[in-house]
């Protein structure tokens, strides 16, 4: 038995990722923005050992999350399945001076990464969109360009698969690996989805806890159980680097 966290598993693939591990009989924490979501989350997954709750667009609540979840003992495997989509209208500020897109879906796992304690496998959520993204490092954070929600969570999920393989670099005893899911029917995809949702949510459950060969890869990015190429961008150690230097600057935690 694995003891698996996932972040934003209240709703969405997290949850479903999070049914399918109970169902294999892991220990599954969950994770909710605030404490009602949280202790719904807990209803709609029967088995899960415990959640935990934070606003992750916060680096004071995301601390407190990883501080919530050291408190439970060390993992095995943590998924990085939290964020948001490519609704946003406009550039909103976070605190920490990140946009909320790069503040929940780059920021916090960043953060998590470095203060929870090391588990065996680490598993970040990208997208199909990341592909496609040629990274801006002179302005990550979108404060010199006008916005355009859809390039700003592309470029946020190409660093997504960015830190997962710095962090196989950094951490070569850790199984850090990314994966889209596909684009399917979720509150963040929308009706009109196209891909299958049964498939969406078996790639990351399988990377935290399978002892197939291929699931013990490390620094390696996955659809649908099966290797796919990333965006070459997100393997030069330049671009890695880039990118753990303003997580660290806007969080003040170092990931080393």
């Amino acid at each position: 038995m694995a003891k698996v966290f996932i972040t934003g598993s209240s709703d969405g693939l997290g949850l479903m990722a999070a049914r399918i591990l109970i169902q294999q009989g892991h220990q599954v924490v969950l994770h909710g923005r605030n404490r009602e979501r949280a202790e719904t989350a807990l209803g709609a997954a029967p088995g899960a050992a415990h959640t935990v709750f934070g606003d992750l667009s916060k680096v004071e609540e995301t601390r407190r999350v990883a501080d919530q979840v050291n408190a439970l003992g060390r993992f095995d495997a943590v998924i990085h399945n939290a964020g948001v989509g490519y609704r946003e209208p406009g550039r909103i500020e976070t605190p920490s001076g990140a946009s909320h897109v790069f503040a929940i879906n780059v920021l916090a796992p960043y953060i998590l990464t470095a203060l929870i304690e090391r588990p065996d496998r680490l598993i970040y959520l990208s997208s199909g969109m990341h592909h496609g993204v040629r990274p801006r490092l002179n302005d990550m954070l979108w404060a010199e360009r006008r916005w355009e929600g859809a390039s700003a969570y592309a470029e946020s999920k190409f660093y997504d698969v960015a830190l997962a393989f710095a962090v196989a670099r950094l951490w070569p005893e850790v199984l850090s690996n990314a994966l889209e899911p596909g684009w399917v029917p979720t509150k963040m995809g929308g009706p009109g989805a196209p891909d299958d949702m049964r498939k969406a949510p078996v790639t990351q459950a399988w990377l935290s806890v399978s002892d197939d060969k291929l699931a013990q890869s490390t620094g390696a990015y996955f659809y649908h159980q099966k290797l796919r190429e990333p965006n070459a961008a997100a393997r030069d150690a330049k671009v890695q680097d880039a990118l753990l230097e303003i997580c660290g600057r806007l969080s003040r935690v170092r990931l080393s």
